[in-house]
C-alpha cells in the first residue's frame, strides 16, 4: 500500500515537473526573434502580420498571463497549428510551443473566435471596377469566355468523427469532412467560403443555398452580367458556366472543355496553395481533431489569412501536388 501511494506522488511530481518545464520553455522562447524567412516558414505569415493580428485581437483573449500562458503566446500556439496541423513541432524545427494538449485546445477554442472576427473582412465577393476588369481579361484570356469574372469549387477538409449525425459528415471517399465552397479570382484571393456543410452534401446542392449564388444572381437582376466558372456538378445558370457533359472528341464542345478548364484551373490552384500553406487542412495525414462547428471557424480563419499573405506578397513555394488528389 505504502509503494503504491509513493507511485502516486513521484507521478504527480512529474506531472508538475513537466508543466514547470512547459512554462520555462514559453517563458525564454521568442518567435519574433526568429530571422524572418525562419518566422514565414514556421508561421506562414510575417512578424508584421503577427503583431497586427496580435495589437486586434479582442480584448477577450486576456493579454495577461493565465495559467503561466499570454496573448503573444496563445496567438503563437493557433498560428502555428494552422500552419503545421500540430501546435508542437518536432525535433530540427525552428520553433514550438511548449503546451499541452489540454491545455492548447482550451487556447485555441479560447482564441479563434477572436481571431476569426478580427480577419473576416479579408474575405470578400465585392471587386472593385479595376478588380472587375483585370479579372475578365485574365479569364478571357485563358478560356476566351467572356465576362468572367471568378471561379467556384468544393472541397473536403478531413475532421474527426462528429459525435452528432456522424454518417452525414462520412464523403464518398469514406473519411469525415466538411465538404467546402471555395471562390476565388484571378489572383487565387478566396472571395468566399462556406463551411457549413457535411462532407456527404453535393456541390451543387452547397451552391443552391449559398451567398455567393445569391449574389451573382442579384447582379444579373441589376443589369451586371458578371459570370463564375464551375466544373460539371453545378447547374448550368446565366451567371455560372460549366462544361458540357460527355461531347464528342473533336467537337466544338469538346474545345469549349478545354477552354474551360483552362480558366477554372485557378481554383484548383488556389486550393491547393491554401491547404499546402495552411497544413492543419491538407488532410493527408491528420484532421481537424474538432467538431464541425469549430473546425468550421479554423478553415474561415485560413482562408482569411491566406488572403492576407497574398495582399502583403508572402509567397509559400511547397510543391503540393499529392494534395490535388484531396480537392
Amino acid at each position: 500500500m505504502l509503494f503504491f501511494y509513493n507511485s502516486i506522488n513521484v507521478e504527480a511530481e512529474a506531472k508538475q515537473e513537466l508543466k514547470r518545464h512547459r512554462r520555462n520553455l514559453r517563458y525564454n522562447t521568442d518567435p519574433l526573434a526568429l530571422t524572418d524567412t525562419a518566422f514565414v516558414n514556421n508561421f506562414r505569415i510575417s512578424k508584421s502580420i503577427f503583431m497586427d493580428l496580435l495589437d486586434g485581437i479582442d480584448s477577450s483573449v486576456d493579454s495577461r498571463r493565465a495559467h503561466g500562458i499570454s496573448k503573444k503566446e496563445k496567438l503563437t500556439a493557433c498560428i502555428i497549428f494552422f500552419a503545421s496541423g500540430r501546435y508542437q513541432h518536432g525535433v530540427g524545427k525552428d520553433f514550438h510551443v511548449a503546451m499541452a494538449p489540454t491545455t492548447f485546445s482550451k487556447v485555441l477554442r479560447g482564441t479563434l473566435r477572436p481571431l476569426h472576427s478580427l480577419v473576416g473582412d479579408w474575405i470578400n465577393l465585392r471587386m472593385t471596377q479595376s478588380e472587375r476588369q483585370e479579372a475578365k481579361e485574365y479569364f478571357f484570356l485563358k478560356s476566351g469566355i467572356e465576362i468572367v469574372v471568378m471561379c467556384v469549387d468544393g472541397t473536403h477538409v478531413k475532421i474527426k468523427k462528429p459525435q452528432e449525425r456522424p454518417l452525414t459528415f462520412l464523403n464518398r471517399k469514406s473519411f469525415y469532412s466538411i465538404n467546402t465552397l471555395i471562390v476565388c479570382d484571378h489572383k487565387t484571393r478566396i472571395r468566399a467560403v462556406d463551411a457549413r456543410f457535411a462532407g456527404s452534401h453535393h456541390d451543387a446542392h452547397i451552391w443552391r443555398v449559398s451567398i455567393v449564388r445569391k449574389y451573382f444572381q442579384r447582379l444579373h437582376r441589376s443589369g451586371q452580367r458578371d459570370k463564375i466558372l464551375g466544373d460539371a456538378g453545378y447547374p448550368s445558370e446565366p451567371w455560372l458556366v460549366r462544361p458540357h457533359r460527355d461531347p464528342d472528341e473533336g467537337s466544338a464542345e469538346a474545345e469549349f472543355n478545354k477552354k474551360h478548364s483552362s480558366g477554372r484551373m485557378i481554383v484548383e490552384q488556389t486550393i491547393g496553395v491554401w491547404k499546402s500553406r495552411f497544413r492543419c487542412l491538407a488532410g493527408t495525414d491528420r484532421s481537424l481533431n474538432y467538431d464541425p462547428k469549430t473546425s468550421g471557424l479554423i478553415i474561415n480563419t485560413c482562408c482569411a489569412l491566406h488572403n492576407i499573405c497574398i495582399e502583403n506578397n508572402i509567397e509559400w513555394q511547397q510543391i503540393f501536388t499529392d494534395l490535388l488528389e484531396d480537392i
